[in-house]
């Protein structure tokens, strides 16, 4: 059994190798000619061809990421397909490789896969984001998103904070500031707005060309407001860098750890997170799905293939695990839209998988 093992584990590595090469090839290709558009627009020592060939080179690991689990299924598709085919599994399993070996085998195949999918995830991908992002914004600009830029909520005791920031810079501040402060009652009670800013190093950002107004109210009838015109201000406060970065980025380039301690932020501030709790179980739940298509290839090797028929089961298979995919995200839009339990959400796709690919295996192997 541990030759068998090692047969289907080594063809199968190679096969999913192959696969996850050739596509990374291709994205790699496409992310080239999309970043070819920015070469050259800041000038001679801005965004230059070397600089577009790093990002493009530092973006891989997030599409490793992505990719990981359908070139599994391809891959092992592949395999177990062609060994049917040949009448190796036959041969296998008149040697006692019964169905629950078999299952056995593919599980521990992708139990690594698992494991490698969350490290790539969770830890290379993240980082060298991080660094394409920062590459693009030391040459290019600034980074920011949208119109209006990032919102965060902070609550100090009894008032509640409105943060608004514009941009990031280069070289990790902040642009365009704006803070607004609400008191007990939900009333306005200062607005602070700054040209610039930085993130201090014991905590609290560093605000530059500060321009605050106090509204004051003294009775019913009596208020004034005073205005204060600084060329630095100290601002105390639990926003950190990576929670503007994160409002900034997308939420699917952040480790799990990082998403998991801004959802507690948004949390702890009474700010919505529902988004943020589905990206954070996809997230827990995605590196499992290699799982999900080792089972959907195991049935293959089971089926009876004539000469040249391996190429459509490959093919059908293959579009079973886009299926998955664009399921996955379905789920994931529409969990959002109706409110539903983000875990829930998260795990739906892959346990109505892998409900439908163990009966496939069941019928396959009791029936035929």
């Amino acid at each position: 059994m541990k030759t068998i093992r090692r047969l289907i584990h080594r063809e199968a590595f190679f096969a999913v190798a192959y696969v996850t090469i050739g596509f990374l090839s291709l994205f790699f290709f496409f992310d080239l000619v999309d970043e070819l558009r920015w070469v050259g627009r800041t000038g001679p020592q801005g965004y230059q061809l070397s600089h577009a060939m790093l990002f493009v080179v530092l973006s891989i690991p997030s599409h490793l990421y992505e990719l990981l689990p359908i070139t599994v299924l391809i891959g092992t598709i592949f395999v177990m397909a062609r060994l049917a085919q040949s009448s190796e599994f036959t041969i296998m399993r008149t040697s006692g490789m019964g169905p629950g070996r078999a299952m056995r085998t593919l599980l521990t195949l992708g139990g690594f896969f698992v494991v490698l999918t969350f490290a790539v995830g969770d830890y290379i991908a993240p980082l060298s984001d991080k660094a394409a992002q920062l590459i693009k914004v030391r040459h290019l600009g600034r980074l920011t998103s949208g119109a209006t830029g990032a919102w965060l909520k902070e609550r100090q005791d009894d008032h509640s904070y409105a943060v608004n920031v514009r941009a990031l810079t280069p070289d990790g501040g902040m642009l365009d500031i704006r803070i607004f402060e609400f008191d007990a009652k939900g009333l306005l009670a200062s607005q602070t707005r700054a040209a610039s800013g930085r993130f201090g190093d014991g905590g609290g950002w560093e605000l530059t060309d500060v321009q605050r107004s106090s509204f004051l109210q003294r009775g019913e009838d009596q208020a004034r407001v005073d205005r204060l015109s600084v060329p630095a201000l100290q601002w105390p406060t639990r926003i950190s860098a990576d929670m503007v970065a994160a409002s900034l980025l997308k939420p699917d380039r952040m480790a799990t750890v990082d998403l998991f301690q801004y959802i507690r932020h948004l949390d702890s501030n009474g700010q919505s997170a529902q988004r943020y709790e589905i990206e954070f179980w996809r997230k827990v739940f995605y590196p499992l799905s290699c799982l999900v298509m080792v089972v959907l290839a195991l049935p293959f090797a089971y089926l009876h293939f004539r000469s040249g028929g391996i190429a459509g089961y490959v093919f059908g298979g293959v579009m079973a695990g886009i299926s998955f995919f664009l399921l996955n995200n379905v789920f994931g839009y529409a969990g959002n839209l109706q409110n539903w339990s983000p875990w829930l959400t998260a795990a739906a796709p892959g346990l109505i998988y892998s409900l439908l690919s163990l009966g496939a295996f069941s019928w396959l192997v009791l029936r035929r």
